[in-house]
């Protein structure tokens, strides 16, 4: 029996392992059974290439836990080693310095097994001594027994060990305990080996019989060796890429479709992407890709591999150009991965635009459910932007789909405003801005409908895009100002009259004054007579920033809107009417009141040119003080007057309700209260 001493420099390595990778401690059995698959994929090269002629057997990957003895075990039947490969293999780990490998990798456990090719020792993370016996495959070669308590000493010698292979056997530490529990072991073989090429075997399938679970002689195997990836596409039907799906995600609605990679060059990836039925919150979709590297788990965080936009779909990829043991620094410098990243996209693109060509009806039938994925890509990724604009479709509020140069094409002639730039008219929601929308179509106009969680952050990308183009919501203006025309006309109401007709509606607006900007158009006479609008740029910025959840000037500001009368429509004639009939008389007097204190205010104001605040006498500047205060008690007076009378003006307050309930503002108390009115002005 063989005594030695690891070859490291220092003897703390054990500790090392076990502190910096305890975080992923469970990769142990990755490791064993990667390196098992390893050795057995290698026989059965040697056996292709006839260096080795003898019969390979069973090749069963084998895993089996000893509660009792506190020992799980990994044995296989591949090339095994010789007493030299086991010194090689084993023993000689030539770090520098344990101290600059602390140093070197404290913030990046990931790395450690990879870059020092420590996949073995990664089981002295759980265990506090580790058996090996092997027998090489070379004729003559002698069974090797190897352990190790967890120190820098080993034990080496010989074992009547007959069958050709490896077995690693761990002595479970108290701290690990959960690891001899088969449900555990069972989870991670599901997590890491599933699809491994060699058949791996954990335990005896089961059966119920006679009320009780009862064990059979049949091997339960774990993993599928062929799993769909590794076929030629031209192999694969529908029906098997959606049975693949149900047994990647068990729980959810069937994909839209899929993409079948298969590259060999410049570097080498299989997988299949499937297109999910994506929900409204991208978060959730996340992290449905898994990464494998030839068939062994990797990792389901793939952001640093595929692009940003891509994290949606859900499926597999497998590159050997990717290593086992990644890094988020290795992802990030690595040139193959870019290209990975770079071909994954252009090929989504390719396969979309391909549908879409091809079948273009299924693809409209599908574009709700797309439309979240793509519009994220086309703001995420300037390529995909570009290879999208040959498939993106809008809808619009009838439900009939266009590509964007067909809709551009179809709105030119009759959406473009007076300063030759196109106006793409949109709604948000068909039933509430439902009058909106018929006033523009009976323009003429047409309105797409831009439902969507990320529309409105669309939409202010596709401005930067499309040329001398604009998009407008239906209620952000009357229909006449969407997008205006060169032809004008003329109002029926003076500046006075406006003046006193918007006390008169200030006096019914709900909540506080400053919420609501009165406004006054020339519109036909047809159209209503009183609208509500909201600025498109403060509502755009309102969302975008609840969207993105942080605060910002804003969100801390009220929600405003115009009320906008229409200085032609009959009914506010009336009111015009109504009030000089009953304040004619005082309003004139105040006018004439204000017209005298303002000529005053006028040759005080002249009598101060020139000269500066100090030569001022101070009398002028008591006098022109009690002129301003006159004038502004006068003003406070008329607006009172007005509001007063305009509180009791009930056409006043059923215009405005009537305004409110087409923009969904009217409701709860205001609504009952609107319909008794209505009631009562029927009678």
């Amino acid at each position: 029996m063989q005594k030695g001493k690891i070859n490291v420099t220092t003897e703390n390595i054990f500790p090392i392992i076990k502190k910096f990778l305890y975080s992923d401690h469970e990769i142990f059995l990755r490791e064993l059974i990667s390196n098992a698959v390893d050795a057995t994929q290698k026989l059965k090269t040697l056996a292709s290439t006839g260096n080795f002629k003898g019969e390979l057997g069973d090749l069963t990957i084998r895993v089996e836990v000893d509660k009792k003895k506190k020992t799980i075990t990994v044995s296989d039947a591949g090339i095994g080693m010789t007493a030299d490969e086991v010194e090689k293999y084993i023993n000689q780990i030539a770090f520098s310095s344990a101290e600059d490998f602390m140093e070197k990798y404290k913030n990046d456990s990931n790395a450690i097994i990879g870059h020092f090719g420590l996949g073995f020792y990664s089981s002295f993370m759980i265990s506090d001594k580790v058996e090996i016996e092997t027998l090489s495959w070379e004729d003559g070669a002698k069974g090797v027994s190897w352990s190790c308590d967890g120190s820098p000493e080993y034990s080496l010698g010989e074992t009547e060990k007959k069958v050709r292979g490896t077995s690693v056997t761990l002595h479970v530490d108290s701290d690990s305990k959960e690891f001899l529990e088969e449900n555990k072991i069972s989870e991670l073989l599901d997590k890491y080996c599933k699809f491994l090429p060699v058949e791996i075997a954990f335990g005896k399938e089961k059966e119920w019989k006679d009320g009780k679970e009862v064990e059979l002689e049949k091997d339960r195997v774990i993993n599928d060796t062929k799993p769909l990836w590794t076929l030629p596409p031209s192999e694969v039907k529908d029906e098997d890429y959606n049975e693949f799906y149900r047994k990647l995600y068990p729980i959810g609605d069937e994909p839209l479709f899929n993409i079948h990679l298969n590259v060999d060059y410049p570097f080498t990836l299989t997988g299949i992407l499937y297109f999910p039925r994506i929900k409204n919150n991208i978060e959730i979709q996340k992290n449905k890709i898994q990464l494998y590297s030839n068939q062994v788990f990797v990792t389901d965080s793939v952001e640093d591999i595929v692009p940003e936009f891509l994290t949606l779909l859900h499926g597999v990829l497998d590159s050997p150009d990717i290593p086992l043991n990644i890094s988020r620094s290795f992802l990030q410098s690595d040139s193959n991965v870019k290209k990975i990243s770079s071909h994954i996209a252009k090929k989504v693109a390719d396969q979309l635009e391909d549908i879409f060509k091809n079948d273009r009806e299924q693809f409209e039938k599908k574009w709700d459910d797309l439309k979240l994925f793509i519009e994220y890509g086309m703001l995420s990724d300037e390529k995909f932007h570009d290879r999208a604009e040959k498939f993106a479709l809008v809808k619009n509020v009838d439900g009939k789909y266009f590509t964007l140069k067909e809709y551009e094409e179809l709105i030119k002639e009759n959406q473009t405003d007076k300063n030759k730039s196109l106006v793409y008219l949109y709604a948000t929601d068909k039933a509430e801005q439902f009058s909106y929308i018929e006033a523009a179509k009976a323009k003429g106009y047409d309105v797409l409908l831009m439902d969507g969680q990320l529309d409105t952050h669309f939409l202010n990308h596709m401005e930067t895009k499309l040329k001398e183009s604009r998009f407008a919501r239906v209620d952000s203006e009357i229909v006449d100002k969407l997008i205006e025309k060169d032809e004008t006309r003329e109002s029926k109401l003076t500046s006075q009259q406006e003046s006193d007709l918007t006390p008169l509606f200030q006096a019914h607006l709900p909540g506080q004054e400053m919420n609501y900007f009165v406004s006054y158009e020339s519109l036909s006479e047809e159209d209503h007579p009183v609208m509500i609008t909201q600025s498109e740029f403060m509502r755009r910025m309102k969302d975008m920033q609840e969207m993105s959840g942080q605060a910002s000037m804003f969100g801390n500001m009220p929600d405003t809107y115009n009320l906008v009368v229409n200085a032609n429509h009959t009914l506010v004639g009336k009111i015009v009417e109504q009030t000089e009939k009953k304040l004619g008389k005082k309003l004139e007097e105040l006018r004439a009141k204000k017209t005298g204190l303002s000529e005053e205010q006028q040759l005080l104001e002249k009598a101060k040119e020139g000269k500066k605040e100090e030569e001022v006498p101070q009398s002028e500047k008591d006098q022109m003080e009690e002129v301003n205060k006159k004038l502004g008690e006068l003003e406070d007076k008329r607006i009172e007057m007005l509001k007063k009378h305009g509180k009791s003006q009930k056409l006043v307050k059923q215009l405005i309700d009537l305004a409110l309930l087409s923009n969904n503002q009217l409701k709860g108390e205001d609504l009952a209260a609107f319909v008794k009115r209505s009631v009562d002005l029927i009678k």
